[in-house]
């Protein structure tokens, strides 16, 4: 299947979100994609983070092992965190895929290639529902019930398929992750749907809910179009940043390869 899971969990689309000057403080956090196979670096992650935590628009910048950029995601709410509105443009190939639309009926849209044509399909987002990154809302919305040891169960969206599947979120244990307590989440598939969709594990720090780890099947592809199974890590919290490397990265040209 083409999109499996989200990868990560931070995003962004069109900035229209806000009001005073504290909810247009700019944030940036960087993080790394590591193939799980064998422990290489396959591509870098920088976020952009903008308005308060209840309706904050996100930027992606995905980037070659060299730091030039590939892809760009954009995320914006919708009213709901758990249900944003976002954009993803691969530049090397031009793949698309993106949700548009009021919070109950939604445009799921998705483009193979720059020559392929965009086929677009309206759903009816339920309530309680996840599209891409907004498990990250999910999971600190039902933290105190995940740390009770209740499993929590929603239907997610799969842009590339266009339809809605069952997964189940459940908290596995307590661990420590780079010297910091946190605790292991779990997300799957709730049901059997005749394709697979492998568990997500989740790391995420016990003080600040602040994801630490993922690892499952990533939304990026490799040079031969497969979503490979990454781990992405973000060790450090997100720094200020200045407005206007925000506005540059919402425009940077994207590399068609990360090869020389």
């Amino acid at each position: 299947m083409r999109q499996p899971m989200p990868c990560l969990i931070l995003l962004m689309s069109a900035f229209a979100v806000p009001v005073s000057a504290a909810d247009q403080t700019v944030q940036r956090q960087e993080g790394r994609a590591y193939a799980t196979a064998d422990g290489r670096l396959l591509y870098r992650e920088t976020h952009w983070l903008q308005g308060p935590t209840s309706a904050q628009s996100r930027l992606v910048l995905y980037r070659c092992s060299d730091g030039r950029p590939f892809a760009r995601k954009w995320m914006t709410p919708q009213g709901n965190p758990q249900t944003p509105d976002f954009m993803l443009d691969d530049g090397r190939d031009g793949y698309q895929e993106g949700v548009r639309g009021t919070s109950g009926a939604r445009q799921v849209s998705v483009r193979a290639s720059a020559q392929a044509p965009t086929f677009s399909r309206a759903i009816a987002i339920p309530p309680g529902a996840v599209v891409d990154a907004g498990f990250d809302a999910a999971v600190r919305r039902h933290w105190a019930a995940l740390q009770a040891g209740q499993s929590v169960a929603f239907q997610f969206l799969l842009p590339s398929r266009q339809r809605l599947v069952p997964l189940k979120l459940q908290r596995t244990g307590a661990v420590t992750w780079q010297g910091q307590p946190a605790e292991q989440l779990q997300m799957k598939l709730d049901a059997w749907f005749g394709f697979a969709v492998p568990a997500v594990t989740l790391i995420y720090a016990t003080a600040d809910q602040r994801l630490l780890q993922f690892t499952g099947t990533g939304n990026v592809r490799d040079d031969k179009g497969r979503y490979p199974d990454v781990r992405v890590e973000f060790p450090a919290a997100p720094v200020a940043a200045p407005a206007a490397e925000l506005t540059a990265a919402r425009t940077q040209p994207l590399v068609k390869t990360c090869g020389a």
